[in-house]
């Protein structure tokens, strides 16, 4: 045992060293085998599977067997577009994720800078930004039934706004907005804050010193060098509320968005071609959008 041991350790070494001298005269190949992995995550599972969604989008379901017919239809598209309610879903969906991308705009952009430029203490700046994405830590589900029990008729707001003679908005599509503001507001604050903490100092001290005031440093200097983390950020900020159909059943009441049209279609309809075209609905407009920020230029500085 003992001289097989002996004799297999030098030759193993050997092999090793021949494959790592074999990879090093041959970079390509070194490259290919360590991306091999994820580019086939990439383009089997991610890829595939979003062609496969596209192709059974244009599938029907046989309404007497309810069989799905593997023929090519665009009665789906057709469906989508030409029923009112589902504009109006649409509409009302893309409104809400952009408002909440505002909405997270504005918040992130003064605490953010507070945390990279007034704060000094590296600790203390690290204790911030740990405290921002302290809610990312929380399960998506109990922040949802947190702001239900908030905006809930005889809740908590209702609560704090009856001695000033007022209410709450209750359940529904403003519920909805800032409940999603407040989930996915780490998501714009961390990207501003890094642009923000790469900004040099120096800059904000020219710019006092040349006597320019406060909101024409943030709009001339600031603003134009943290573009692209704002533009990371509502990238995030805009694709999940767009995608998002468990918060508007949770908080949103009656209303719904357009993934909620996806979801019923899959386990209440049982209609995946239905499904599958109204998956593309948030794809495209996710894909507009990225063309729209890539012509700005601020994709280029990310």
């Amino acid at each position: 045992m003992t001289s097989t041991t002996t004799t297999a350790g030098p030759a193993a070494r050997r092999r090793s060293s021949r494959l790592s001298a074999y990879l090093h005269a041959h970079p390509t190949l070194r490259l290919g085998a360590l991306l091999s992995a994820p580019l086939t995550w990439l383009i089997v599972l991610y890829l595939g599977s979003l062609t496969v969604m596209f192709i059974s989008a244009f599938w029907t379901v046989n309404a007497f067997t309810n069989e799905i017919e593997k023929r090519f239809s665009t009665s789906n598209f057709q469906q989508l577009i030409t029923t009112p309610v589902y504009r109006t879903v649409a509409i009302r969906t893309v409104t809400i994720a952009a408002t909440v991308t505002v909405i997270d705009a504005v918040l992130a952009l003064p605490l953010a800078f507070f945390i990279a430029k007034v704060v000094h203490s590296r600790r203390a700046r690290a204790a911030l930004v740990v405290a921002v994405s302290m809610p990312l830590w929380a399960g998506y589900l109990v922040k949802g039934y947190a702001w239900r029990v908030m905006f809930d008729h005889n809740g908590v707001i209702d609560w704090a706004l009856r001695p000033l003679g007022l209410s709450g908005p209750g359940l529904g599509i403003p519920a909805t907005t800032i409940a999603l503001a407040y989930i996915w507001l780490p998501f714009m604050i961390l990207p501003i804050y890094a642009a923000l903490d790469r900004l040099p100092d120096s800059l904000l001290d020219a710019a006092a010193d040349l006597g320019a005031p406060a909101w024409r440093t943030f709009r001339t200097v600031v603003m134009p060098l943290i573009w692209p983390g704002v533009v990371a950020g509502s990238i995030f900020t805009f694709s999940l509320s767009l995608g998002d159909y468990i918060m508007v059943r949770i908080v949103g009441g009656k209303a719904q968005m357009f993934a909620s049209i996806v979801y019923d279609n899959i386990g209440v309809a049982g209609n995946l071609p239905f499904a599958a075209a109204a998956a593309l609905f948030p794809v495209i407009v996710v894909v507009l959008y990225l063309v729209v920020v890539r012509r700005t230029g601020a994709l280029d500085n990310l």
